[in-house]
């Protein structure tokens, strides 16, 4: 289990808890967003890159027919598993190690790029920014990624945000709006900025889909006890039937924030 005094007013999740539902429902990056990533110059022919906190390895897996090689590592070894089978049954070549962000530990100037979707402010990044910079080549890069609904503009969310509250009401992962990815100070030794930006994005579901997708958030599967689970999948399900239709888009934003090496920067590889 994990605790954060500043997630979820510290109540402790774990993501191995709702693997089976994330490695179904999670997988809803649409095409444009990695087409951005691609434009950039992230995670193409011949690159090496470490996804950290890759989960169930989603990043990896729609990202690895460009060519680049990776490796995708995660607290979680649930997680961890779910990425190793769904790598396996797509025929793909990645690999996947259970392990800390914080404690990476590959050789000096293993990498091009390091890529962290959906879980950058979950580390400890006085720890991770010095580990980060002495794997990078030079000159290597930090991709920061997230991407969230907007529950102020997009009615379906408000109201299953407001279902998962009612049922944690000490969840933090809602009331989103549009920012880039803040940095910490910690990164300042090692890196300076390349770019930031921030696009809409709407993404695709049916009922069942975003069910699936709210069911494996944080503040559900990841933290509530399984009866209640149960019992928000039916409530909620029973919510989309009255307000969706069988198929419909919900209105994302994402955010993309690159950081690039510093040549001479105190942790670099000597």
């Amino acid at each position: 289990m994990n605790t954060n005094r500043n997630i979820d007013h510290g109540r402790a999740f774990d993501w191995g808890r709702a693997s089976v539902d994330y490695a179904k429902y999670r997988d809803i990056y649409p095409p444009e967003f990695y087409r951005r990533l691609l434009d950039m110059g992230l995670c193409t022919k011949g690159q090496a890159v470490l996804d950290l906190g890759t989960g169930t390895g989603v990043l990896p897996r729609n990202l690895c027919r460009y060519g680049a090689s990776f490796v995708g590592t995660d607290i979680s070894e649930e997680q961890i598993a779910q990425a190793r089978r769904l790598a396996e049954e797509a025929g793909l070549e990645i690999a996947f190690r259970c392990l800390p962000a914080e404690e990476t530990d590959f050789p000096d100037g293993s990498f091009d790029v390091v890529t962290a979707c959906q879980c950058f402010f979950y580390f400890d990044h006085a720890l991770l920014a010095p580990r980060l910079s002495r794997i990078l080549k030079r000159p290597g890069r930090l991709a920061a990624l997230y991407m969230a609904w907007l529950p102020g503009e997009d009615p379906i969310a408000a109201k299953s945000e407001e279902l998962v509250q009612r049922y944690n009401p000490g969840w933090t992962g809602g009331g989103e709006t549009r920012h880039p990815i803040a940095v910490p100070d910690a990164y300042e030794a090692d890196f300076e900025m390349e770019r930031q930006e921030v696009f809409d994005l709407r993404v695709p579901f049916t009922r069942e889909g975003w069910n699936g997708r709210m069911k494996a958030c944080r503040g559900i599967g990841a933290s509530l006890p399984a009866e209640e689970i149960a019992r928000f999948d039916r409530e909620h399900l029973a919510l989309l039937e009255r307000i969706a239709p069988p198929r419909f888009e919900i209105l994302h934003y994402a955010a993309v924030t690159v950081l690039r090496t510093k040549e001479t920067g105190a942790s670099a590889p000597q």
